[in-house]
């Protein structure tokens, strides 16, 4: 992968794992790249899933603190 994992946005992330699953499914791969483009699949999904994860505990606390609404910010995951 040319960009690391935490310089990608959500979204470009999943436009790279669109990309790599649309590749796949053509099966026009040999296996080799086959193995290795799942294996980069794999890895923007777990980050994807990571950030949505992030972002719903976020919602959750903003949506249950003293019932209150407040402001919602995201904050950048540091690794």
């Amino acid at each position: 992968m040319s960009e690391k994992m935490t310089e990608l946005t959500f979204e470009k992330a999943m436009e790279k794992l669109e990309a790599v699953v649309g590749k796949l499914e053509e099966g026009d791969v040999p296996l080799e790249e086959a193995i290795t483009m799942f294996q980069e699949g794999m890895k923007l999904s777990k980050y994807c899933h990571d950030r949505l994860q992030h972002v719903e505990k976020q919602m959750t606390q903003v949506l249950s603190e003293d019932g209150e609404i407040k402001p919602f910010t995201v904050e950048e995951q540091s690794k």
